[in-house]
Order: structure tokens, then sequence, then C-alpha cells
């Protein structure tokens, strides 16, 4: 069914050409309301009465669907056209713009997952003694509440919560589901007469809580508190924050959702292999601590992980992907807004990227009281701007975007653009993505309409695939595909170069590449290399006996990248017993000159012979040679019955 868009100009403060829109977009457009939301309710409501109507409005979202409600009318959709589009002092058609907007808007985004998280309303608090006391006369009516005091002398008589005495060691896990470890932990003990007596102090003391209130005002427990749910801290001496995670901690009793953020894929994870460490760009980056090695891959607690993406963006490997949306949706977002925004005539768009909470703010406020954004300036709200990286910023150009801005919030996780920014630069060309950090509305318009026109691509690709994939891709259709860029130091693609005048052909490399970039042949002696499955993650590198290896980062989008090439090669050595091919011939002549004669074990010419030999005839050569060190007594002749009757005889 065509859905039915409804358009207001808003007390005339914008225009709207309603019949290009509908061209544009095959909607079934309204005329354009002025007031639709103050002297044009009749009106509002018999657009209502439509079946799939889809408001231009993001202010009055409350409005519409109470009216809504009250007619018993399907709830409409919303999409906020004047604060991102037609509140603009640019003087260029908005129409191509509110297309792609609008194009954006149908796409389906709510494919995100997430668990169910049962908090019972169990709280522990720790902290200052006076903080400690007021917050648990506010909530002991409300939750089980159960203070740490660590002297005895602060500690009340007071039934009405459970109380403790002992140093908060360690705080881990998240709301629903917290452990908490003390040392010289001493549990009261509520029976006998006169003050209450407490249990002898035992460290390592542990205990579980849903909730944990910090009033301690000294540094967190946590990594990255703010990010931890369950987890509320204030400074003791200001009593409007104390005031303030009181009330948050009443209110974290029930069932809450979870959103599982990201997914991982453990067996592409090339953190290590072989107890050596090769990958660990998402443990260095993690704000919150989430992420922990799990023998050669690593894990990621839901339940910490705070969703944002900064992981994903890293990993060379794909092993971790951002799941709220996915890359394919990421992609296919990026290839839809440019392709209506081009189809409805407009040129050369450039994109925003900006978070769903303060970012988004920033743009209402920019519209409404400053100059907006530029007509070609489209805005792609993320949950986490972290997670668009070098591939979602490559594949964005290659969408036909002519410039990439990212807006950063005091929330942003800034950690990830400082490897992703200068990769995708690389890529890209220089001067065409920018971080913008203004916290003021007119100071971000004045950016965005200060910023240099750039060219997009006319001959557009579509995206798919993994990170990679169309990273890769999407370089291709920027550059000339013989063309070899050079990246800075730790990008996840480039070459392996071997020195092979040090390398023996030991292929330990081989036997432990996380992703089969480097193979053996084996029918001779050989290193291949396939420069497209490298990650760079050194692993390599570090495990190479010779140290003969260098990594080297690039992108090659040449063809060469995508087969095998041999890094280095040996002629095998024959066995001089039966001829078998086996080994390297260099190593076992210089095994050979290092040994024969040398060596106890093969001062003579026959043991020194064994270093020629394949294995077989090595073991033969081994059974038949005097002072066998393996041989025994030659075995006791076996004894029948006629053998024991017969010395009977003698006797």
């Amino acid at each position: 069914m065509t859905k039915r868009l409804v358009l207001c100009s808003c007390e005339e403060s914008q225009a709207i050409d309603a019949q290009a829109l509908a061209q544009a977009t095959g909607f079934s457009c309204s005329k354009v309301y002025s007031s639709l939301c103050y002297s044009q309710q009749d009106s509002a409501a018999k657009e209502l009465s439509h079946e799939n109507v889809l408001i231009a409005c993001g202010q009055e979202i409350d409005f519409f669907q109470d009216l809504a409600e009250e007619l018993e009318a399907n709830e409409p959709d919303f999409i906020d056209l004047r604060d991102r589009a037609g509140w603009s002092v640019d003087e260029k058609s908005k129409t191509p713009k509110m297309a792609a907007l609008l194009a954006d808007a149908q796409m389906d985004l709510n494919q995100q997952k997430s668990l169910d998280v049962i908090s019972h309303g169990a709280c522990f608090i720790f902290g200052e003694p006076e903080a400690l006391l007021r917050a648990a006369e506010s909530l002991k009516d409300q939750l089980a509440l159960t203070l740490l005091f660590e002297n005895i002398d602060d500690a009340p008589d007071d039934r009405s919560f459970d109380v403790m005495l002992g140093s908060l060691r360690k705080v881990s896990g998240a709301l629903g589901g917290f452990q908490i470890e003390v040392d010289q932990a001493q549990f009261l003990v509520p029976s006998g007469k006169g003050a209450y007596k407490y249990g002898p102090p035992k460290d390592g003391g542990q205990a579980e809580c849903d909730i944990v209130l910090d009033l301690s005002g000294a540094a967190p427990k946590v990594a990255a508190p703010d990010k931890r749910e369950g987890y509320l801290c204030a400074d003791p001496k200001d009593p409007i924050a104390v005031a303030r995670v009181i009330v948050e901690a009443a209110q974290l009793i029930g069932t809450f959702e979870k959103p599982l953020y990201v997914k991982v894929e453990e067996h592409l994870c090339a953190h290590s292999r072989a107890e050596t460490i090769a990958c660990s760009n998402c443990l260095n980056i993690c704000p919150t601590g989430a992420i922990t090695p799990q023998g050669e891959h690593v894990v990621i607690d839901p339940m910490i992980c705070a969703g944002c993406g900064a992981c994903s963006a890293v990993c060379p490997s794909g092993a971790i992907s951002y799941d709220a949306p996915s890359p394919e949706l990421m992609f296919l977002r990026l290839r839809t807004l440019s392709e209506a925004y081009r189809s409805a005539g407009g040129v050369d768009p450039s994109l925003l990227v900006v978070d769903d909470g303060l970012g988004s703010d920033m743009l209402r406020a920019s519209a409404r009281y400053f100059g907006g954004l530029p007509a070609d300036c489209i805005p792609l709200t993320l949950s986490a701007v972290s997670t668009f990286g070098h591939a979602e910023i490559t594949a964005a150009f290659a969408c036909g975007f002519a410039s990439v801005d990212i807006l950063l919030t005091p929330g942003s996780e800034r950690d990830a653009f400082e490897r992703e920014i200068p990769l995708a630069a690389a890529i890209c060309g220089p001067g065409k993505i920018r971080l913008l950090e203004e916290s003021d509305p007119e100071a971000l318009s004045d950016v965005l309409f200060d910023q240099t026109p750039q060219k997009g691509l006319i001959d557009t690709i579509i995206p798919m695939g993994s990170r990679r994939q169309v990273t890769r891709t999407a370089a291709q259709a920027i550059h000339d595909k013989d063309t070899i860029l050079p990246l800075p130091a730790n990008a996840p693609y480039g070459a392996v170069l071997v020195n092979t005048d040090t390398c023996t052909l030991c292929l330990s490399c081989v036997s432990l590449c996380p992703s089969g970039a480097l193979a053996d042949n084996p029918d001779k002696p050989e290193l291949r290399f396939q420069e497209d499955a490298c990650l760079q993650c050194g692993l390599c590198a570090n495990i190479c006996p010779e140290k003969a290896i260098v990594l080297k980062p690039q992108l090659n989008l040449t063809d060469t990248a995508l087969s095998q090439v041999i890094l280095n090669e040996e002629d095998p050595f024959a066995c001089i017993e039966c001829g078998a091919l086996f080994g390297v011939k260099s190593t076992v002549e210089r095994i050979l000159e290092k040994l024969s004669g040398k060596h106890a074990m093969f001062a003579s010419e026959k043991a020194a012979q064994m270093i020629q030999m394949c294995d077989k005839c090595r073991v033969g050569a081994q059974f038949h040679i005097e002072n066998n060190p393996f041989a025994g007594d030659s075995r006791p002749k076996v004894r029948r019955t006629e053998d024991y009757l017969s010395k009977r005889k003698d006797h």
C-alpha cells in the first residue's frame, strides 16, 4: 500500500515541494499544511484516517500519537524533515535531501537483538559513612541493602538493612549480576545482648548483588562507570548528585532489556596462537573492559558491553562485528541515501554522521536557532558513531558521497578514530574526512557551510560482503585497479616481506597464521602468501625464530593480491639411501656442516650420514648401527611343554 506523506510548512517557516517529493519518492503526498499541530487540527484528524500515514514532523510526535489514539486510528510513523532539511539558510533545493531522508526512513532498522536482565533489588552500598546512612534511610523500604563500613565505630545498630565490615577489593559484573570481593570481611552477628558483634575477619569474602551504589568519592571500582549499567556513583559531598543516584537505584528493580550490540565469530579471531600474542586491538580499545582473552580468541561479556562499537571498527578479521545494526545494513543505508539523493536531482552529497543523542539535539538546535545544515549535507544517525570506521567511510565515498564529517560528542569514544581516520584518509584521499567536535550549534552550522566543495564519484558501487571485501571494492572504485596504496602503521591490510637469506623455511609461520594468508607447498619447500587475506596481526613476525619476517602495511588493489605468490623457495634434499625428497637442501647441508665430526652423536662417518637420510631410512640405519643405543638383549628362547618334560626325564 502506498504511504501517505503528510506535509506541514510549520507556520510557513520552510518551503516544501509536494509534487517533486511525490515524484522522487513514489509517496502519496498531502497538500502542504501550515499548522497541523495547532490551528489545523481538524485537517490532522482527517489525514490520520488514512491507513498508512507518515507525518513529516519530529517535534510534535506526542500530539499526533495522542490524536490517533483518541480517533482509534492506526498509529502513524514519523520523520523529521524540518530540522534536517527544511530549516536551512541554503538556497538550493531541499527536495533531493528530503527524498534521501524519506528513503532511509523506510528501511527496517529495528533488528537489534536483546536479552532479559532481572534485578531483584539487592543493592550493595559503600563509601563515606554519613552518605551511606542517608542513602540507606531513603532506600531501605524499596531495596534489599547491604552496607559496607571500614570502621566498626561507623557501623550502625540497625537491622533494617545488612551491615558488614571490611575493605572493598573488587567489583565485577553489571546490573543483575555484580560480584563483590571484600578483604577483612566481617559479617554482623545479630544474637546476644548489648551491641551487635561481628564474626572473624576473612580475606576474599564474596557477595552478589544487582545494584552497586558507590558513595566513596574515590576512583570508581569499574572501568567507564558511566557506561556500566547498575553501577551508580556520586560524590558524597554533593547532596544533589547523591539524591540523583538514590532515585536511579530505586528504579532498578524488575526485568530490563539488555541490547546485544556485537557479534563474535571466534574462529576468525587472530588474538593469539600457540600462546603467542598477535592482535589485541579490541582489548586495547574497549572502554568498559568487557573484552577478555580466552585461549586463542577473545570473548565479550554482553552484560558489561556498552555498545560503543569501537572494537568492531578496529577488528582486522571481522571476528567482531557490530550487530545493532549489522554492517550489511549500514552499507545498504549508505547506498540508499546516496542513490535517492542523486535520483532526485542532487549532486555531490556530503555525509554527516551523528549519534542519536546529543548529536541529534545539536542538529535540531542548529536548525531552529541558526543556519541549519547545507542542502547537500545528509545526516546519518547512529546509536554509536565509533562504529563508523574506515570500511564504512570508504564505502560512503564509493556510493557517491563527496565528503564525510563525523560529529563527536562528550560521550563518543575517540580512541578508535585515532587509527581509523588516518587509515580512511590514506585510502580515500586527504581533505575529505573531518572529525567535528563543535559543542555550539551555531559553530557546527558555520563549519558545515564553510566546507570546501568536493566531487563525488559518478560510477558508484553497491557495497556487499564483509568489511574487508567492501573496503577493497570501494577503494578500487575510487582509485585505478593497478594501484598499491601505502597505509599507516597498524593498518589491517598489507604484505609480508621475507628475508630469504635468513629464512630456513621452517614454516612455523604457516602453521600459526590465523587467516591462512601464509601457506606451504606439500610437494616442495616453499612459502606462499596471499596478500588479500593478510590481517597484519604480526603473529608470523613474532613467531619466526630467525626474525626473517617484516610487515608492510599497504592496500594492494591489483589482482595479484587475490592469488598466492612465492615468498621463498628452495630445492628439497634427496635421501642418500632411497632418493626420496625431504627437508630443505640448504638446511640439511648446514646441519651436516655444523654436526659432522663435531658432535659426539655424529662423530663417525656412518652416524653423520643419517643426517642425509629421510625419516624411514634413518630409523633403519639407526636400528642396524653398531652399538645401537636402542638395542636390547636377545629375546629369550620360547620354552614349550616338551622342554619342561624333557628336563624332568633328565633328572
